[in-house]
């Protein structure tokens, strides 16, 4: 895994693509609906500010994050959208004006933990690259929506590493979010890189292997394309099966995407 700083350089690079994406936007763009049943564009920028809010709070206030964390805990969906309602009120250019802030602040907060020390989180605390990292996966998952939305295809680049190597760390949430036994066995990742290059995640002699392109890995893990949308190969029946059902975010795996939704604009 990459340095701190490193992942947070990288990190500030994502949010400022999702700002490219919605900046010229007028109030009537900002309304259109995302391919995240019910969550317009402006949703998903509001979701994204909730949630550098709460990574910005788990590192400066820990106390009151952990109070934050246990009220939601009975209520996933419900503390979702009552984040929603926070920020999805205010006009388009607050609504930004808030997000960069808050972006902003986070970056600066996990900046400012100290080495080897962790933050509390939703589920286990991490230390800050790990958080920068799940940071970069909401960036690109909730960019992704905004851009199939706007019919915009978004060029990948390397920075994706980190996600891929957050979703080796967190192979296990899609089992236990349908209440099944994840696999003994480790897993690896063979990946091509967006400039070329071939990534390995896990150990050389694992069993269950899963190769293709990084981009599509991202958009398995955050289930944004079906998977047989995706040029991804499995080897062994427990990564077979994993393709099926992978998640990099803690919580309700969500309606995911059908076969060919994309077609036309992936094409």
């Amino acid at each position: 895994m990459a340095t701190l700083h490193d992942t947070l350089k990288d990190l500030t690079a994502d949010v400022e693509d999702v700002v490219r994406l919605v900046a010229d936007l007028d109030a009537t763009a900002w309304q259109t609906p995302t391919p995240a049943p019910g969550w317009t564009v402006t949703d998903q920028v509001a979701h994204l500010t909730f949630i550098f809010r709460l990574a910005k709070t788990a590192a400066t206030n820990p106390q009151l994050f952990k109070n934050i964390a246990a009220a939601a805990a009975d209520d996933f969906n419900g503390a979702v959208n009552a984040a929603l309602v926070q920020y999805n009120t205010l006009p388009p250019a607050e609504l930004l004006a808030a997000f960069q802030a808050e972006a902003d602040d986070c970056v600066r907060a996990l900046g400012a933990v100290p080495e080897n020390q962790v933050v509390p989180w939703l589920v286990n605390p991490l230390p800050p690259v790990v958080l920068a990292c799940a940071g970069i996966m909401e960036l690109f998952g909730h960019g992704q929506d905004i851009a199939d939305a706007l019919g915009v295809r978004r060029v990948p680049t390397d920075r994706l590493r980190h996600l891929a190597d957050f979703a080796f760390l967190t192979r296990d949430f899609g089992y236990q979010t349908r209440g099944e036994t994840p696999p003994d066995g480790p897993f690896r990742f063979e990946l091509t890189a967006p400039s070329g290059g071939t990534w390995s995640i896990g150990p050389a002699d694992a069993t269950q292997v899963v190769t293709g392109a990084a981009h599509d890995f991202c958009l398995l893990v955050t289930r944004r394309r079906h998977p047989d949308d995706l040029a991804l190969t499995a080897v062994g029946d427990d990564a077979r099966h994993w393709l099926g059902i992978a998640q990099a975010y803690r919580g309700p795996a969500g309606e995911g995407r059908t076969p060919g939704q994309f077609k036309d604009l992936d094409e």
